[in-house]
């Protein structure tokens, strides 16, 4: 080859470098726009379980927390508002928002914002909820395989510092966050569209005169929230309550509109509904279905877990609001029809009609009528009215 093909040659491989560079510095530019590749890195799954307080997120958080491949954390909006109370709801999402992008990352750096001095895994909002900060990289204690005991774990994992928390985050092939402070889906649309994040929604609703009476038994817990939902306007401390589920009810059927009725293209098979008196009536199947919503495997010690704390008897009693024991789910989503006064029920009925209407609920008309057991108050689903199932799952049956 002579010297003139040779420099030809070089001159080509040299431009075609340079190009390839160009195209890769196009991309990380304008990657919001145009995303080069939608594929999370590693193939990380990134799940937000969206309800409102008291609504049995509690219990399908740890349907998540308690799994072996899921990293997961309780309520971190929580720390945002209460670090920058006087805002309303509205003004705090964004931030909430911010701070979830980066946790689904792993990048724990975002909480120095909201810490105080010298703070460690226990400074974490409910950290000892979640089985991970209770199992190895973050704490030598729980085996991955084995349920997390919250006592022992509050006693012994309680000095892990982030990076450790970090570490274990990596870990795990699924980064699960639980969130009460999401009134409507288009603050999260940067999150769905983020191309490092595969995000899937879970929307967990649950009967308004359930939440009502689950709201009063523990009602000086929600001050702060109530204030912040209500975007600090001064509210008769009679219709805080009622006012605070009148937005709760809004704002599902705001997020359930959103999703099912003209959707955006990124939004489809990232979202899906769910009833918390479904999964009180038959929870194996529902978590089943929620597993394949987001593609995690059930596992023989989690159908045992499910069963154990599903399958309890009583309903809990007030001390155990915030906990996770062993009760009846069906007469725990049944237990205000016997506790609520009727004309508390009247009032949630009239100011949550238009929800409960599309969410499946039915309204009773008379003391009697709702003591009435026996009669069926939930409106059974159609599969596909309220969920979009991702090409994988579209033959599992979810519901």
């Amino acid at each position: 080859m002579s010297p003139h093909c040779r420099v030809n040659f070089n001159t080509m491989i040299l431009l075609v470098v340079l190009q390839g560079a160009a195209v890769v510095m196009f991309c990380n530019w304008y990657i919001q726009l145009s995303p080069c590749d939608s594929v999370p890195p590693k193939g990380k799954i990134h799940v937000l379980l969206l309800s409102s307080w008291r609504s049995g997120s509690s219990f399908l958080g740890q349907a998540f927390s308690q799994h072996p491949s899921v990293f997961y954390l309780m309520e971190p909006g929580w720390h945002v508002w209460t670090k920058l109370q006087k805002p309303g709801a509205r003004v705090l999402r964004m931030a909430v928002r911010d701070l979830m992008r980066s946790l689904y990352q792993c990048d724990f750096s975002v909480m120095d914002a909201y810490m105080p001095e010298n703070y460690n895994v226990s400074t974490l909002f409910m950290w000892y909820q979640s089985r991970a900060l209770c199992s190895p990289p973050a704490c030598p204690l729980t085996p991955r395989t084995q349920i997390s005991n919250e006592t022992q774990c509050q006693k012994k994992c309680d000095s892990s510092g982030f990076q450790k928390v970090e570490e274990a985050c990596h870990t795990y092939s699924h980064v699960v966050l639980k969130e009460t402070r999401f009134f409507e889906l288009e603050s999260l649309y940067p999150l769905l569209q983020d191309p490092n994040l595969d995000l899937r929604i879970i929307h967990l609703i649950r009967d308004p005169r359930a939440v009502m009476r689950s709201r009063e038994e523990s009602a000086k817990a929600f001050d702060r929230d109530n204030a912040i939902v209500l975007e600090q306007r001064n509210v008769p401390a009679a219709n805080v309550q009622y006012e605070v589920m009148q937005e709760i009810c809004r704002s599902h059927v705001r997020i359930n509109e959103r999703a099912m009725q003209k959707p955006p293209p990124f939004l489809k098979g990232r979202y899906k509904m769910i009833r918390y008196e479904d999964v009180a009536r038959n929870p194996l199947k529902e978590i089943n279905d929620i597993y394949d919503f987001v593609g995690l495997e059930m596992t023989g010690e989690m159908e045992e877990w499910i069963y154990r704390v599903t399958h309890g008897k009583g309903k809990g009693s007030r001390k155990e609001a915030f906990q996770i024991t062993s009760r009846n789910a069906a007469d725990v989503s049944q237990a205000w029809r016997t506790s609520l006064p009727y004309n508390k029920v009247k009032r949630v009925q009239e100011i949550c009609k238009g929800a409960m209407s599309r969410l499946g609920y039915r309204t009773v008309d008379s003391d009697k009528e709702q003591k009435r057991l026996d009669i069926d108050l939930l409106v059974p689903q159609e599969p596909y009215e309220f969920s979009w199932v991702p090409a994988k799952t579209q033959l599992s049956g979810n519901s």
